[in-house]
């Protein structure tokens, strides 16, 4: 009885389209056995039956796969020395024989970032090289760039790069070229996310409670953007004073005349150039007007707006980034380009202006916060030129919090800057014992000037 009973629940476990009278009975007895052993996290006591059938049936489920990949990485942990190194080309094998057995539930990209990953991590006892390690997350990358998607990978990939450079290995185009290529996964991936976690707070927003499923996507999604927003830092940092002016000139300056016909070339000279802050020296100038000639785009007109500012052509200028918006299609890149402008605009001081912009941002990806915390900071920015008396113009510093606390409700990655801006500036507006003697508790008060708001005075 106890064997039918087991035997009925592995044939539940591995569904009706195996075709169990086709299969190997030891080997579905074996299956629940491990599979049980797993759960419990007992690897140990897995072991055997998993191998057993992995031997004899490596085609019949792909749980064979999934909770082997747990047996073994148990089994990396506790080895050490020989052993260990044995674990560990199990594992990139079971890999394989996953990719041969169950090809649509291995992705390429992501099982060989995975397998390059594994070595990377194990690189002491595995007496792996720089350039052996490059080699293997490279050549994933070039099989499969769409499933190469884990940010640790994406990381130690471009940090391999900078390590090669640094040692003479690979020339100052080769490490910026990478860098771009990096960097545009990480922004489609981000873009992604984006996309899925905004569906969710636009639901959240029209008052629509999320399902259990929806809460754990939701999750799932500010998950991953955290990490991406964590490696982007990292990948920053890591390219640090490499890609400062003095390396970039050079190198863009001799460049020039062979790639100034090519659109991908000088959008990323350009760009790096802007992000480096080198605007200042003549050849910005020479490769944005190229770009704007060659693939003239919203991208193109932002630049050529940049440069106007430069020459405190500033009307030009914002003509320029109206342009630009108008000309970009893609709703992410449209939002990224609004906040970039309102960042400008902010910069100059032109409040009213900049503020249109980073709304726009928002309404276009409501689940990025830097542009609620940007208005936030124009409002206190603001505050000594807003209001008739002390009290109100105090007042704006609500205006403010309730910014940047709405940055702290939609973006996962700004939680902890924005709840810090939250309270410095509720420290700074109206205390209870000032709210009380004013007798304002309650009231509504209308901000002027630029703002042009209002704000209810909280209650005591």
């Amino acid at each position: 009885m106890k064997t039918k009973i087991t035997l009925l629940l592995a044939f539940l476990f591995i569904g009706l389209n195996n075709g169990f009278s086709q299969q190997d009975e030891e080997c579905l007895t074996k299956l629940s056995i491990f599979h049980e052993y797993v759960k419990a996290k007992n690897y140990d006591a897995a072991y055997e039956p998993w191998m057993a059938v992995r031997n004899k049936c490596p085609q019949f489920n792909n749980a064979i796969y999934v909770d082997g990949e747990k047996i073994l990485e148990d089994k990396i942990d506790k080895a050490s020395g020989a052993d260990k190194v044995a674990f560990i080309n199990d594992l990139l094998k079971l890999w394989e024989q996953k990719a041969e057995h169950f090809a649509s539930k291995t992705p390429k990209g992501e099982y060989a970032a995975q397998a390059a990953q594994l070595m990377y991590d194990n690189k002491d006892v595995l007496g792996k090289s720089t350039e052996d390690l490059y080699n293997a997350f490279d050549a994933a990358y070039q099989l499969d760039k769409a499933t190469f998607t884990n940010p640790k990978s994406l990381y130690t990939y471009f940090s391999l790069m900078v390590d090669l450079y640094d040692a003479g290995k690979k020339p100052a185009a080769d490490l910026f070229n990478k860098y771009d290529d990096v960097v545009d996964k990480v922004e489609e991936e981000v873009k992604n996310f984006s996309e899925k976690l905004n569906k969710l707070i636009e639901k959240e927003d029209a008052g629509t409670t999320l399902t259990k499923k929806e809460g754990k996507y939701k999750r799932y999604y500010e998950s991953y953007l955290k990490n991406y927003d964590l490696i982007s830092g990292n990948i920053d940092a890591k390219l640090g004073i490499r890609a400062n002016c003095e390396n970039l000139i050079p190198l863009y300056n001799k460049d020039y005349e062979v790639y100034r016909t090519d659109p991908i070339w000088l959008k990323r000279a350009v760009s790096r150039m802007y992000y480096k802050e080198c605007t200042d020296d003549p050849l910005y100038e020479k490769l944005v007007k190229s770009y704007d000639e060659i693939d003239p785009s919203a991208d193109t007109k932002y630049f050529v707006g940049t440069i106007m500012f430069k020459k405190g052509k500033e009307n030009e200028a914002i003509s320029y980034f109206e342009q630009s918006f108008d000309l970009e299609n893609d709703t992410f890149k449209k939002a990224k380009l609004a906040n970039r402008i309102g960042l400008i605009l902010k910069r100059k001081g032109r409040y009213g202006q900049a503020r249109g912009y980073f709304r726009k941002a928002l309404k276009l990806n409501p689940s990025n916060g830097r542009p609620y915390l940007s208005i936030a900071a124009m409002y206190a920015a603001s505050a000594n030129n807003c209001g008739d008396t002390n009290f109100d113009k105090r007042a704006v510093y609500w205006l403010a919090a309730n910014e940047a606390q709405r940055a702290a409700n939609v973006d996962p990655t700004l939680s902890k800057a924005a709840s810090q801006s939250v309270a410095n500036y509720r420290a700074k507006a109206p205390q209870k014992s000032e709210i009380f003697s004013s007798g304002r508790a309650g009231q509504t008060i209308k901000i002027g000037c630029w703002i042009g708001s209002s704000v209810t005075v909280p209650s005591i």
